[in-house]
């Protein structure tokens, strides 16, 4: 078996089944018995559970912070005095998030039910890792939705993205799901480019909504 065929092999079933089962209750052994390989391959390639579980994230999250990254050098050499708006914001990641997964719905679904797991399973290791390998893009796209509202204080900014994370992430997860039930209940056919053209302007509504506080 060809080395990268070997990491691919142990990445998909490692990000398949700790999407279904969680970190936790994951083994080794199951994700070495689902990719076909044994275990000394998973010590050779990562070295320890916690790594795997970096790389899973890192094997989405570097080529979509590569694409936010491209899209907003091209979007600040075409216009650099334009403030973006939250919703054009969202656009970009939007369209890097579809470029990242290639048209695989189901793969985005899964990883957006890994995003869930690493703020509820309390892998503090995975906050860290991704917080030091892309702190300087995320910090970026964290300052444009500040510009783009001035109006939030910082505490309460900090709630909105994670709001709007949690409403994009459940969406997300569970597409397949919320069109059947849509479909279901008034008998009208729902694309899943429908369902994120109707999820990005409440997103935006929902950052830039009046101040309760």
């Amino acid at each position: 078996m060809a080395h990268s065929d070997t990491v691919t092999r142990i990445l998909d079933s490692a990000e398949s089944l700790f999407a279904e089962r969680g970190f936790a209750e994951t083994s080794l052994r199951s994700i070495t018995a689902q990719a076909e390989v044994n275990l000394a391959a998973v010590n050779y390639h990562f070295g320890s559970k916690k790594s795997l579980i970096q790389a899973v994230f890192a094997r989405f999250f570097t080529p979509f912070y590569q694409m936010v990254e491209a899209s907003l050098d091209m979007h600040e050499k075409r216009h650099p005095e334009v403030i973006l708006t939250v919703e054009e914001i969202l656009r970009f990641v939007s369209r890097s998030i579809s470029k990242v997964s290639e048209g695989d719905r189901r793969r985005l679904a899964i990883f957006m039910r890994l995003l869930g797991l690493a703020y509820n399973q309390g892998q503090g290791h995975l906050r860290k890792f991704l917080q030091n390998e892309y702190r300087a893009v995320s910090g970026r796209v964290m300052d444009l939705i500040a510009k783009a509202t001035p109006e939030l204080k910082d505490e309460e900014r900090f709630w909105r993205i994670h709001f709007m994370l949690g409403a994009a992430a459940f969406t997300l997860s569970n597409m397949e799901h919320l069109r059947a039930i849509f479909e279901h209940d008034f008998d009208t056919q729902c694309t899943e480019e429908d369902v994120v053209a109707m999820l990005m302007p409440f997103l935006g509504a929902g950052v830039r909504a009046q101040s309760g506080l």
